[in-house]
């Protein structure tokens, strides 16, 4: 296989019509070049979602309070309740599946626009929550300064964590906000900490950077809320399911107030975990694709230098006659002509692999260059696994397309192949 003069005819057979062999070799590089292509692109798409979402922990679910929709207990339809403080801790030990719970709670806005944070003589609109210590564990943010802890929580302390865009609207560029006191509905707060949302994708009632964190029991105090708390925020324990988990709670907190179980309606629910399960699956769908059309388009390429390699056989018929006449065997006559194969199909593949991923890394370059920020689209990159399960591909198909034409080649017989012209 390795044998020089057999390489040089190998060569000297593809240079006779340079024309076709380029054609021909241009469906294998065209297949894998868009492979590649498509691959990264797919990557790309996918690490932009992804990286929207951050580190959030997506084995998450969210519960809030409704009207109900079935009389239960002597109480009517229609009845609206409201989460207390009391149901944290009834939670914590009656469900164990739970690994953190983040009781959250909104300001109320008068509902005109009008501003609700003053500080100096500048002001702003900004969403108001109340939170818990543990919030900052289901949402992990870049963080200068801290954030709220348990303390805050038990002495209702009048701090404020604030978004970017707080801070941007309410201090100059240079100005350390950290220490320095705002009014929030006219109660003022200081300010100790400032954050970054590490995910763009996941919002709760308004844009991250525009919101103020206060701890929990505060916000129930200044906004007059008593111990009612807006909904909760769960994170399950590793190897749970947070499914499971949801349906569990509901049932638990509709025990505690009052809630017909069949009642559907009056919890409102979203569970992060199925939403990733589907995304993932949804990602999953497109690389299959993606593979699909890419091998077709291979496939296709491939057949093409078997047809071609067809035509050569037969252009060849008396010199493989007078090999065989000579003594060739017809392995060595079949290892000729698979080798013809493999060596179009892998060189012509690489050239196509090396040119995809060389396209790829351009825009990925460009992209960092240009700074250009895109939540759906972001770091297109091919692994390099993908790159050698490709080239293996390749060579698989450039010897699957000299079978044909090999097999062809040795059931010349040798009487019949020297009176073929030439």
């Amino acid at each position: 296989m390795f044998n020089r003069d057999n390489w040089q005819e190998i060569f000297q057979t593809l240079k006779k019509n340079k024309i076709r062999t380029l054609l021909t070799a241009f469906g294998v590089f065209w297949g894998i070049f868009m492979l590649i292509i498509m691959l990264g692109s797919g990557a790309g798409l996918e690490n932009g979602v992804s990286s929207g979402m951050g580190n959030f922990a997506t084995n998450s679910f969210f519960i809030w309070a409704q009207r109900t929709t079935i009389p239960y207990k002597g109480f009517p339809r229609g009845r609206f309740f409201n989460f207390k403080n009391n149901d944290i801790e009834a939670l914590k030990s009656n469900i164990p599946e739970i690994k953190y719970i983040a009781p959250k709670i909104s300001g109320w806005s008068s509902g005109d626009g009008t501003n609700n944070t003053v500080r100096k003589n500048k002001t702003g609109a900004f969403s108001i929550k109340g939170e818990y210590p543990a919030w900052g564990k289901v949402d992990p943010m870049e963080i200068h300064g801290r954030f709220i802890n348990q303390i805050d929580l038990d002495e209702q302390r009048k701090i404020a964590i604030i978004g970017s865009r707080v801070k941007e609207v309410l201090f100059e560029p240079e100005e350390d906000a950290i220490g320095q006191s705002i009014q929030i509905q006219g109660v003022y707060f200081t300010v100790v900490g400032v954050f970054k949302p590490l995910n763009t994708q996941i919002n709760f009632g308004g844009e991250k950077e525009q919101t103020i964190y206060i701890p929990l029991s505060t916000l129930q105090k200044t906004y007059n809320y008593g111990d009612i708390v807006g909904w909760f925020s769960i994170t399950v324990n590793e190897g749970e399911s947070a499914v499971l988990t949801e349906e569990k709670t509901m049932k638990f907190l509709a025990s505690r107030h009052g809630v017909h179980p069949d009642d559907n309606e009056a919890f409102g629910h979203f569970n992060l975990s199925e939403e990733f399960e589907q995304m993932n699956g949804l990602f999953n769908g497109i690389e299959s694709l993606i593979w699909i059309v890419g091998i077709g388009t291979l496939l296709a390429g491939v057949i093409g230098i078997s047809n071609i390699m067809l035509v050569i056989v037969k252009e060849r018929t008396r010199e493989i006659g007078i090999k065989r006449a000579l003594g060739a065997t017809p392995v060595q006559i079949m290892l000729q002509i698979i080798t013809e194969s493999v060596f179009l199909t892998t060189l012509s593949g690489y050239i196509g692999l090396v040119a995809g991923v060389a396209i790829i890394e351009v825009i990925n370059m460009a992209l960092i260059k240009f700074q250009i920020e895109n939540e759906m689209f972001k770091n297109p990159e091919v692994d390099f696994n993908t790159a050698i399960i490709a080239l293996v591909i390749l060579i698989v198909a450039g010897a699957l397309a000299g079978i044909i034409p090999a097999n062809r080649a040795i059931s010349i017989k040798p009487v019949d192949a020297l009176r073929a012209e030439g």
